[in-house]
């Protein structure tokens, strides 16, 4: 009730936001990492990104999602998702009811907040704490050629610290999900090393994206970007990709059906299994799939859709057993 009090005054949210930002920055609430399990040690259980399944709603998409065989859902709660920001609190706790009674977990929200800015942040940290979601993905920072790379990350620094502050108040860890590509802030997966460094994990961490990585360091990179982030890393995302020529002759990552890529996933779990990691694991299908790989809310064959990813889904738990992970 202490927390509501204190946030239902807009100056006295601000106050606290601004002391325990400062005291973020100076390192006085910076604390050992705790545990980010969610299952039982050693064990992985994995959600699907509801993206895939915006052709579904309400115990629809709870069925099929239990039918294909996840242990839970990873929700959109942004514009256009599963639930709108602008209605967190009426949407999500009736779709997280219905969802659990399928026998389902929500272990994670992925949303569009970047920061305490963010239009409903506030709202979305409140109601996933309420129904006891702990983590939610974020990002969406970006680089400019005009301003060299350390001095956008000291720049960003302060609102890392509020959303921090804010994250600490509702008991909730922010990922930021790696992607790969141009400008863009957590590519690279080093530069999150240096954004977090200091602040608490557990209010300020990283989504992996295994996919993404690979995009960005095949060789070698992706080793070394996990290893650096390794004690940030809150939450992982599963995506294969080979390079493809496009019609313009460029290379570019062509996403795939898992297995069929060149990401190295019994290496990576195996890194996955040393390093104690027990937090969110999410499984994405971004390859060509009747829409569903872009959130269509309409698809021609369901059937299809849902034996491919009852297909990618048995691959991971495979490559999750090898690792002593399932």
């Amino acid at each position: 009730m202490a927390e509501r009090e204190v946030f239902g005054n807009s100056s006295s949210r601000r106050a606290v936001i601004k002391s325990s930002a400062a005291a973020l920055l100076g390192g006085t609430l910076v604390r050992s990492a705790p545990s980010n399990s969610t299952t039982e040690p050693g064990k992985l259980k994995v959600a699907i990104f509801s993206k895939h399944l915006l052709f579904l709603q309400g115990p629809k998409l709870a069925q099929a999602a239990a039918d294909m065989g996840f242990d839970g859902i990873d929700l959109a709660v942004r514009k256009g998702g599963h639930v709108e920001p602008e209605n967190v609190k009426q949407q999500l706790p009736a779709l997280v009811a219905i969802i659990r009674e399928h026998g389902l977990e929500v272990p994670m929200l992925t949303t569009d907040i970047a920061d305490v800015d963010s239009p409903h942040a506030e709202d979305i940290l409140q109601c996933m704490s309420e129904l006891n979601i702990r983590h939610y993905r974020w990002g969406g920072f970006k680089y400019s050629d005009d301003v060299p790379i350390p001095m956008t990350l000291e720049k960003l620094k302060p609102r890392v610290a509020k959303l921090a502050a804010l994250n600490a108040r509702y008991h909730v860890g922010a990922m930021y999900h790696t992607h790969s590509g141009f400008d863009v802030v957590g590519a690279p997966i080093w530069d999150l090393h240096e954004l977090l460094a200091g602040f608490d994990p557990a209010a300020v961490g990283v989504n992996y994206d295994i996919g993404h990585a690979t995009v960005e360091g095949g060789f070698g990179g992706w080793i070394d970007s996990f290893r650096v982030t390794g004690p940030y890393v809150r939450g992982i995302a599963v995506k294969d990709f080979l390079w493809e020529k496009n019609g313009r002759g460029q290379w570019r990552p062509a996403w795939k059906p898992l297995g069929e890529g060149m990401v190295n996933f019994p290496r990576f779990f195996h890194m996955v299994k040393a390093s104690g990691f027990s937090g969110p694991l999410q499984l994405h299908f971004e390859y060509p799939l009747e829409g569903a790989d872009d959130g269509s809310k309409q698809v021609r064959d369901p059937s299809h859709v849902f034996s491919v990813m009852t297909r990618d889904l048995k691959q991971l738990r495979s490559y999750l057993s090898q690792a002593g992970l399932a």
